[in-house]
């Protein structure tokens, strides 16, 4: 397998396209990036959960592993094309991405199963920076004017965020109590399931 990196972008896929091809080959490879959390609070039946971080740090490992087709899917397609463009790097170039993510799935009347209502990584992500900006103007109005450059810390820290293509937030977000599952996958049990699969 070559390791040049590849120039074309990542080929995007409807919610619509996805669900017919879902129809005509059900052994199509769902990678779903999102965190552990999400995916088990809503997926697409037989998909296999590989977090974006978990993604990003074996690549080499996964692509030498995925075979055919790959659909990559987070929760609005961000994170799975940071995802493609990872296996395009590593030389696997066909995985495509979910236009809009799982959310247009769902909206498109796709398919999804899963437990809980826990809210996605960006909603949770929104709600905490504006929770921790609104709060601190407040308290830098009420209480002391210096507490109001948190505000400025946390739009700082957004600004990074968009210019790195990464979050800090999601990734200390992703740890707290309501987001940990029982288990989370290691490599070793993707590639196992990989080799097996999905039910």
């Amino acid at each position: 397998m070559s390791t040049a990196p590849l120039e074309s972008p990542a080929r995007s896929v409807t919610p619509d396209e996805l669900t017919r091809r879902l129809a005509e080959d059900p052994e199509l490879m769902i990678v779903d990036v999102r965190t552990p959390g999400e995916f088990e609070t809503s997926h697409i039946r037989g998909s296999y959960n590989v977090p974006l971080n978990l993604l990003t740090e074996h690549t080499n490992d996964l692509a030498d592993r995925f075979q055919g087709h790959v659909i990559l899917i987070c929760q609005s397609g961000s994170r799975a094309d940071k995802a493609c463009s990872a296996l395009n790097s590593a030389g696997f170039s066909t995985a495509d991405v979910l236009t809009g993510g799982i959310t247009a799935f769902k909206d498109h009347g796709g398919t999804v199963v899963g437990r809980g209502n826990r809210w996605a990584m960006e909603r949770q992500v929104r709600m905490t920076a504006g929770s921790i900006v609104l709060a601190s103007t407040l308290a830098g109005q009420l209480i002391h004017p210096r507490l109001g450059m948190i505000a400025g810390a946390i739009g700082a820290g957004l600004t990074y965020s968009a210019l790195s293509n990464s979050c800090a937030m999601a990734s200390v977000l992703s740890r707290m109590p309501w987001n940990r599952t029982a288990t989370s996958p290691s490599l070793a049990a993707v590639l196992d399931r990989v080799s097996t699969p999905p039910q």
